[in-house]
């Protein structure tokens, strides 16, 4: 393209600052040094992750462009890119695999020293490629999304099938991704069993979805919003409950419901109280829970040991076990063979210069997955 080796100039999403809205700017985006590769974005998903930034819940330096969830094609590559070229559909990935470091090369690992879920905010060499009025603007989670141009380390970048449509193929960069994963991955479902998924949002819904997949008997959504159920149901939950229909505590109206079967619970709030109640949830000796949603900062859980000590197994789960180059291009090809359907999650489909409107529907629960176009 005749933009390579040029800065250019774009629109983005700028967060000058916690708890203010977005501002639209233009901003100039330098080429890919050595090992990196310059991503035209096709189509972004707005995730909860995201909002953490605004709110303070997870850390960041500002100013900074967010956003995770896309599907971009190659403009320009940098000096020594061996695995995407120009014109590749790619995933940009907030969890990078550079197939060297002990996480990469273990069989069971995934989260490879390069993440940056810290807030560092600056690509490898510990510089930012953002310039917005003179100043350089913080990358987030080696992805920054939220522009019509971004920069990458080519360990964060997935090249994808060319016909996989982008506006559904994000999903597979984040929120998809991780609720699946942590069903047929982390827990591994086993067929004809009970599960049940704590918060039903576009991740637990992913999760039920794989919960499904793997052939579970039972699947019971939980969330205090019922409008969910629906939704729920209609991606495989068997029963939908809500907490507050209730005065027993939730692992009590589980342990009635199923006569104290339920193997598998999923966390997909967030809420150190839900982990506790996901973890008491599930059968005190042979079951297995599992944190999906990503807990506050700087926050400390209590909980009673012998939760554990009768043999119940308490798993974490980081973007749903996969190994991102590795997994993501097969994640596409299984979502092109119809093996999942991904229309089920996206509810609105805006402009990008909407964003704001975008995260509105995320605060009203108007919305699961609203993805952005440009």
């Amino acid at each position: 393209m005749g933009t390579a080796g040029k800065v250019i100039k774009c629109k983005a999403a700028v967060l000058w600052g916690m708890n203010q809205p977005f501002s639209i700017e233009e901003v100039e985006v330098a080429p890919p040094k050595a090992k990196e590769v310059r991503v035209k974005i096709l189509a972004t998903g707005i995730c909860r992750t995201d909002d953490h930034v605004i709110k303070g819940a997870m850390v960041s330096k500002f100013p900074v462009i967010v956003g995770h969830e896309a599907v971009g094609v190659v403009e320009s590559v940098g000096e020594g890119v061996t695995t995407v070229r120009p014109g590749d559909h790619v995933i940009p990935l907030f969890l990078p695999q550079c197939r060297e470091c002990n996480a990469c090369r273990n069989p069971e690992g995934n989260l490879c020293i390069r993440s940056d879920l810290t807030g560092r905010g600056v690509l490898a060499d510990g510089t930012t490629r953002f310039t917005c009025k003179g100043k350089p603007v913080q990358h987030f989670m080696n992805t920054s999304t939220f522009s019509e141009y971004t920069v990458l380390d080519e360990s964060s970048v997935a090249k994808i099938d060319g016909g996989a449509p982008p506006e559904r193929a994000c999903l597979i960069g984040c929120g998809f991704s991780t609720g699946y994963g942590a069903a047929v991955k982390t827990a591994k479902v086993s067929p004809g069993s009970t599960c049940a998924v704590f918060g039903l949002g576009g991740v637990g819904l992913s999760v039920i979805m794989g919960c499904k997949a793997a052939g579970a008997s039972r699947i019971i959504g939980i969330d205090i919003n019922k409008d969910k159920f629906p939704k729920a149901l209609a991606v495989g939950a068997t029963e939908c409950i809500s907490p507050k229909d209730s005065t027993k505590p939730i692992s009590e109206v589980l342990s009635d419901m199923t006569g104290n079967t339920v193997q598998y619970t999923f966390e997909v709030i967030g809420r150190l109280e839900t982990m506790v109640d996901a973890l008491s949830s599930c059968h005190m000796n042979y079951g297995t829970s599992v944190v999906v949603g990503a807990p506050p900062s700087a926050k400390m859980l209590s909980y009673d040991p012998m939760l554990l000590f009768t043999g119940r197994t308490w798993k974490g789960c980081v973007f749903g076990g996969w190994k991102s180059r590795d997994d993501v291009p097969k994640l596409v090809t299984e979502l092109l063979e119809k093996k999942f359907d991904l229309d089920q999650l996206v509810t609105h489909t805006l402009p990008f210069k909407n964003i704001n409107e975008g995260f509105e529907l995320l605060y009203s629960g108007q919305s699961i997955r609203t993805v952005l176009t440009f």
